[in-house]
């Protein structure tokens, strides 16, 4: 199949925000093209999820094709933040959300090839090893489908230039255009330049495979589910991860302002091996392991846009934001903004609301709260501040309400700054947000006197708030709209919120 010069909307980028925004899209009928630059399947980080996949996965129908692939089903996982602490912390997702309420560990290339084909099955048009190289815009008329903002003086894009590796080169026009383009961001760095490093979050990851690695909880109930842990001096954490592959995924991430005094002379290796070996629970489960794959490394892990959409635009996934891998939310992130993509494209095409409306709410959405909600944290016991953490690992928040919007968001900025103090803290009383070098209400003032990760946690804050499951993706009222997910019906509803 040619790649067609016309559609009515273009996605570019074949991950999961791309993928599953062009499902979505295809099954309600629109013309749907997918342009991914590399050839699946393809190499990618971010091999743990969360159980909230599952409900989007049903939602395109996709869920039992995917439990029944042989990824490595994790019923929790594990954390030790604290080495004076005698015992791990543990989230238990099956018992929080029920029998099926696993989430997997996966190996990414396989992953998200099952999520590109599924959309081509859905009826969208997919093609990888396609490169956009270019995106053409219109003059916008600012008085029809504009916000007034800076995302909309870029215009309308209304067409797009791609290239293969064989030479071949080609334009394609349409309508709408997804940015699922990843790192890369394609608008948001190349066109609209709105792509901001969060200062208080920058980190530098470093990881690779071992075999014959041990198994967290070896003959428990816990057997097999992944593991993170606190770098002893508080520089950074680690990762364990246990793949169906029989290898494991092991990293380290280490805070910028930590790299210098950790790195010294030391090469890559040596620098890996030695953050390895400061995590000793870790350091045991690979006793009698070996690293087989070299090692890869990835810098400036969180950042954030400050706009997700503009005149028949959306950015999605990675093109937009990304926060610590810690929270395992990078997919889920990407899905639910996908959904949120698709579901905003079409209540402008079906008149629910004005362009400038749709994409206003699809920004919000990803955003989350426009206040700055986070507060002054007092917590003096770390299990008890663990107990609120849960839900946002687990991807969900108590349906009956036990955890208000304030102890999610003092567990958030909990966790986030634990890793500072980590061996200071013990069972002592946690000094304050302040005191730990936060500057309370929004971090106005901060590190270099920006939002230090401010955007960044209120989207944590908004996917805890959000839940678990697309039918509490439905309920997200947001500018007196809330989102019609079923199929057929795809759009924007107005709300009486009064």
């Amino acid at each position: 199949m040619s790649i067609p010069i016309e559609c009515t909307v273009l996605v570019v980028g074949g991950g999961p925000a791309g993928s599953y925004a062009a499902s979505v899209l295809a099954r309600e009928g629109i013309d749907t093209v997918v342009l991914e630059a590399d050839t699946f399947p393809r190499y990618h980080i971010g091999e743990s999820l969360l159980p909230s996949m599952r409900y989007f996965l049903d939602h395109i129908g996709l869920y039992s094709k995917f439990d029944s692939h042989g990824f490595q089903k994790k019923k929790g996982a594990a954390f030790k933040f604290l080495s004076t602490l005698p015992n791990d912390e543990y989230t238990d997702f099956i018992s929080s959300g029920g029998a099926g309420h696993h989430a997997w560990n996966v190996v990414r290339s396989e992953a998200d090839n099952i999520l590109f084909e599924h959309a081509g099955d859905s009826g969208a048009k997919v093609f990888d090893g396609v490169k956009v190289n270019t995106v053409q815009f219109a003059h916008q008329d600012t008085t029809e489908g504009s916000s007034g903002h800076n995302e909309d003086q870029v215009g309308r894009p209304v067409s797009a230039s791609w290239s293969r590796k064989d030479g071949s080169t080609g334009d394609v026009r349409f309508e709408y255009l997804v940015d699922a383009s990843g790192r890369a961001g394609l608008l948001a760095t190349r066109y609209m330049k709105i792509r901001h490093y969060n200062q208080g979050l920058k980190s530098t990851a470093t990881w690779g495979y071992w075999e014959s690695a041990g198994k967290y909880g070896e003959g428990t109930y816990r057997e097999g589910d992944p593991y993170f842990e606190a770098i002893k001096d508080g520089s950074g954490w680690a990762w364990f991860i246990p793949l169906h592959n029989s290898t494991t995924s092991v990293g380290v991430v280490i805070r910028q302002d930590r790299l210098a005094s950790r790195k010294r002379a030391k090469s890559s290796a040596e620098f890996y091996q030695q953050a390895v070996e400061d995590t000793p629970g870790i350091a045991r489960l690979l006793q009698n392991a070996h690293l087989t794959s070299k090692l890869k490394s990835a810098s400036d892990w969180s950042y954030h846009a400050s706009a997700y959409a503009g005149p028949c635009f959306r950015i999605c996934g990675d093109a937009g934001c990304f926060i610590d891998p810690l929270f395992s939310s990078g997919v889920h992130l990407a899905i639910a903004s996908g959904l949120s993509a698709a579901v905003t494209i079409c209540a402008a095409r079906k008149g629910d609301c004005s362009e400038a409306e749709a994409g206003n709410w699809h920004t919000r959405k990803i955003h989350g709260t426009e206040e700055h909600v986070l507060n002054e944290l007092g917590e003096s016991d770390f299990s008890r501040a663990f107990e609120h953490f849960k839900p946002i690992i687990q991807g969900h928040v108590d349906l009956e309400g036990k955890l208000n919007q304030e102890e999610i968001n003092r567990a958030v900025e909990f966790c986030l700054h634990v890793l500072q103090k980590a061996d200071q803290l013990g069972g002592q009383a946690l000094e304050s947000a302040r005191e730990l070098g936060i500057v309370h209400k929004g971090f106005a003032g901060g590190v270099g006197n920006e939002k230090v990760g401010g955007e960044t946690l209120k989207k944590i804050v908004h996917m805890a708030r959000g839940g678990n499951s697309v039918d509490e993706f439905r309920t997200d009222v947001i500018n007196g709209m809330a989102p019609n997910i079923s199929r057929g019906r795809l759009g924007l509803v107005k709300v009486d919120t009064t």
